[in-house]
């Protein structure tokens, strides 16, 4: 934050820290949030760590650092509690690749289909899903799908890595992330030819050419443990550079080489410090679902949390 000295930083954290106490306020962050928001953060994770987080808290607001569809699980997740999303234009291109009336039509298309829904969606799409999935247990979900017929939404580069993972025939939503999508075979080769002795491990929202090339394909949170568990010294990362804060932290003795500047999600980092010190003083900008929404697509997210226990 450049147009921030340190002693206006240090001030709004403190500012942070005393409305977050009295406002019995609990910061959940995800991996691709600015360093210094992960570090002011109670809970740091990945889609379903936050999800199972913002289910269990006990805090009377939550301050959610991440996009739109994030606050909206956590508003379904505890509708008792106050959510709050810092920067409310803070969306995800992908969510917005589909709505309920196209899913609906894609369903009439398909009778029969159960729809995995993942996370990265917005509430009404969930609420015409079976059940929902992160990239941390996408696998897993579809395993435990019993039906031959499963539509997979919104994100068909996650679908094509897990249908490639379980060997089940899935239809696939056109959907995409445009930062992971953006990543090239010939960024990984490159990078490769750079720093030979690194390990490549990449996201699966990545295209196929991309996760082929990887030593590992995980979720953020798996991205994290690997290299942590790995005697390897050197990774070269192929998702979102916001996880090379936690990664550096987590493994200070190892070297992480970003496979590419196309990795930033410019909608992760509209937080900002002064934005979550003002939505913690005025309770704003409130996440909320309507209760006819929130009824329908809770199923799709307990049935995820249930299944990933």
């Amino acid at each position: 934050m450049a147009s921030l000295t340190e002693e206006n930083k240090n001030r709004i954290i403190e500012e942070i820290r005393e409305l977050k106490k009295s406002r019995n306020a609990v910061i959940l962050a995800h991996y691709y949030q600015e360093g210094e928001i992960q570090d002011l953060a109670d809970f740091v994770g990945d889609s379903l760590q936050l999800a199972q987080q913002a289910a269990k808290t006990e805090a009377d607001v939550i301050v959610f650092c991440g996009v739109h569809f994030m606050a909206e699980s956590a508003a379904i997740l505890s509708p008792e509690k106050i959510v709050l999303l810092p920067d409310e234009k803070a969306g995800c291109p992908m969510a917005d690749m589909i709505d309920a009336q196209m899913l609906r039509e894609e369903k009439e298309r398909i009778p029969g289909v159960k729809v995995v829904c993942y996370v990265n969606s917005s509430a009404e799409v969930k609420a015409e899903s079976d059940v929902c999935c992160t990239s941390s247990n996408a696998e897993k979900i579809i395993k435990a799908v019993p039906e031959e017929e499963i539509l997979f939404v919104p994100d068909g580069n996650l679908g094509k890595y897990i249908a490639a993972q379980t060997g089940k025939r899935l239809h696939f939503w056109p959907g995409f992330c445009p930062t992971h999508h953006n990543l090239r075979r010939e960024d990984i080769l490159q990078k490769r030819a750079e720093y030979p002795q690194a390990e490549v491990l990449v996201h699966p929202e990545c295209r196929e050419e991309v996760w082929r090339e990887a030593d590992y394909v995980g979720s953020t949170a798996g991205i994290i443990r690997y290299a942590r568990e790995s005697d390897s010294k050197e990774f070269i990362i192929g998702t979102e550079c916001g996880i090379l804060h936690q990664l550096q932290k987590g493994c200070p003795d190892k070297v992480f080489y970003l496979a590419s500047r196309v990795l930033l999600c410019p909608n992760m980092k509209k937080i900002t410090l002064q934005k979550v010190r003002d939505s913690l003083y005025g309770l704003s900008p409130r996440i909320t679902v309507s209760e006819e929404i929130a009824n329908k697509a809770i199923h799709a997210l307990e049935q995820m949390l249930s299944l990933s226990k």
